[in-house]
């Protein structure tokens, strides 16, 4: 079995300690180089190993003063709903500002991209067919929240002012508003959830450490005649987002 590098084990000591209370939330830690000495291991070390409990959300660095044991990340709750997609606007923006943040993203779209097989298999075209794919990273108060990989068929939207989804007039608008206004109804949404472990990039975008949980989410939107419109990969970073599915309940 492979030996664990030396800062995770300090890390993990270090985690215990705080979590057991060693240190109360707002107390400053000892230095790196005392902690190199208590661990003995090299000052570098120790700040690996102190670098990464603040991605984890457990320290925070101040400049020119040193490391404070922060007030634990609160986990919020993210609702997927029906009703948040038919009410206009970005569904995203709206369920940030019900938990008084600002929603923000940034956003890359590229036209004229060939559907790879999995793609096209999801949006019932040929593979190679053309698509516009557009990479988002939402934000929340300018923190990452979730990331997002969305394609589009390019027989549905070429030519129409929608055909990129973060420009023209209805830039920022969400995937049901803006198919609306070329006359396609969405009517079904479909989202398979699967447990992931976060992968090196997905680590830096939302600024958590490789290998924790997040949740993948693979979205289709259909319109009324059941043909697939748009479909996305969604990541949620579990250590600070729960998600919730809201359903309405329709009597007979």
């Amino acid at each position: 079995m492979p030996r664990e590098a030396p800062y995770l084990a300090v890390a993990d000591s270090l985690r215990a300690r705080i979590l057991a209370g060693e240190w109360d939330i707002g107390a400053r830690l000892p230095s790196r180089a005392q902690l190199a000495e208590e661990y003995g291991v090299g000052r570098n070390v120790t700040q690996r190993a102190m670098d990464r409990l603040i991605i984890e959300g457990l320290l925070e660095g101040r400049a020119g003063s040193g490391t404070y044991v922060r007030k634990p990340r609160e986990r919020m709750r993210m609702v997927r709903s029906r009703h948040r997609e038919r009410r206009g606007g970005s569904p995203f923006r709206a369920d940030m500002k019900e938990r008084g943040r600002k929603g923000t993203w940034e956003s890359h779209s590229q036209a004229r991209v060939p559907a790879p097989d999995s793609i096209a298999e999801r949006l019932a075209i040929n593979p190679g067919d053309l698509c516009v794919t557009t990479r988002y990273e939402f934000l929340a108060d300018g923190h990452p929240v979730q990331l997002s990989e969305s394609w589009e068929p390019m027989a549905i939207t070429d030519g129409t002012p929608i055909v990129l989804p973060e420009m023209g007039p209805l830039a920022g608008a969400g995937v049901v508003e803006r198919m609306q206004s070329i006359g396609v109804e969405i009517e079904t949404a479909v989202e398979v959830p699967r447990p992931a472990r976060a992968t090196q990039t997905q680590a830096n975008l939302l600024g958590i450490s490789v290998g924790d949980l997040v949740l993948e989410i693979e979205r289709t939107y259909y319109d009324t005649s059941g043909r697939p419109v748009e479909t996305a990969d969604i990541v949620v970073p579990d250590v600070r987002w729960e998600v919730a599915y809201e359903f309405g309940v329709e009597w007979s």
